[in-house]
C-alpha cells in the first residue's frame, strides 16, 4: 500500500470511528438534548449518499467506513427523535 492509500485508510478509520464515543454516550445516558437534530439527519443522509456512491463506483473502502459511520450516527439519531418527538 503507498501512502496516500495508508493516509486515507487512517482518516476513514478516524473520522469513522470518531462517532462511537458519543453513540455509546448517549446509549449510556439517553441524554440528547445538547445534539442537534438538523445535523444528525443531515449527516446520516450524507453518509447514506457516500454508500451509494461507493456502491456505484464499487469502492469497497468507502462503503465499509460509510456504513459503520451510518450505524453509529444512526443510534444517535434514533436517540434524539426519540427524545424530540416521543418524550415530550
Amino acid at each position: 500500500m503507498d501512502m496516500t492509500g495508508i493516509i486515507g485508510n487512517i482518516a476513514a478509520l478516524l473520522t469513522t470511528f470518531s462517532f462511537l464515543p458519543q453513540a455509546i454516550k448517549t446509549i449510556k445516558t439517553g441524554d440528547t438534548k445538547n445534539l442537534s437534530l438538523p445535523m444528525y439527519i443531515l449527516f446520516v443522509t450524507g453518509v447514506i449518499m457516500w454508500i451509494c456512491y461507493g456502491v456505484r463506483n464499487n469502492q469497497l473502502p468507502i462503503i465499509i467506513g460509510n456504513v459503520v459511520t451510518c450505524l453509529f450516527a444512526s443510534v444517535i439519531l434514533g436517540y434524539k427523535i426519540k427524545d424530540t418527538f416521543i418524550r415530550k
